[in-house]
């Protein structure tokens, strides 16, 4: 599991790393992964992550992101009316539901490899499905990707030094970013930089709706 440390500094290392999702949904939210997935790479978007809930009656949620950058309020309504009439078409549950398209946040989840490129630098917590050297889950700072594993600098307990450890990706049942102000920091920077709204915004059918009937209350 440990690592060289100077591992992690071969340059290139984010051109290997996979982009495909590791973590995968189960059930009803796999079906509607399935069905979306594709149309919103068409539209120049990646799936993050579909979560069913009885928030509200019963809630889809779809959260997604664009390589290299963040999505905003107007990206999230155009993505949604993209998927709600193929979400009706194939009448995912039944009865009502309200649809919800957002971004990750910026404490997000990583869900591919390249994630762990992309993010490397920032503070980040680990769950495992099973236990590796007697420990589930592990927090420290990403330092990427390499043959398979995400690569995790931590200290393993008080009176060790820090080292870099392997983590095997198909073993990792969640990761996230850690909320910290350089973090926040970061993250305000890249999306201002980008002339994005970096922030964990969301949007439902209804506001979309709304938005609609202004607009055309504006041009009457």
């Amino acid at each position: 599991m440990e690592k060289d440390p100077s591992s992690a500094d071969i340059e290139g290392t984010a051109l290997t790393a996979p982009s495909e999702r590791f973590i995968r949904e189960s059930g009803p939210a796999a079906e509607i992964a399935a069905l979306v997935e594709p149309v919103l790479e068409d539209m120049g978007f990646r799936l993050v992550r579909v979560v069913m809930s009885r928030r509200d009656g019963s809630t889809i949620q779809i959260m997604a992101d664009k390589a290299g950058g963040a999505i905003n309020v107007d990206d999230c309504a155009s993505i949604s009316r993209r998927l709600s009439p193929l979400l009706d078409a194939h009448d995912p549950v039944e009865g009502r539901y309200f649809l919800e398209v957002s971004s990750p946040g910026i404490d997000r989840i990583l869900v591919r490899p390249s994630d762990f490129e992309d993010w490397a630098g920032f503070e980040t917590r680990v769950e495992l499905k099973e236990l590796i050297d007697g420990r589930r889950r592990f927090r420290g700072i990403l330092e990427g990707y390499e043959n398979g594993e995400m690569l995790l600098r931590v200290q393993l307990d008080e009176k060790s030094e820090p080292q870099t450890i392997g983590l095997p990706v198909d073993l990792i049942h969640d990761a996230k970013l850690v909320l910290t102000e350089e973090l926040i920091r970061a993250s305000l920077a890249k999306a201002k930089a980008a002339g994005k709204w970096a922030e964990g915004g969301e949007i439902e059918d209804q506001d979309i709706e709304d938005s609609e009937l202004n607009d055309g209350a504006d041009r009457n």
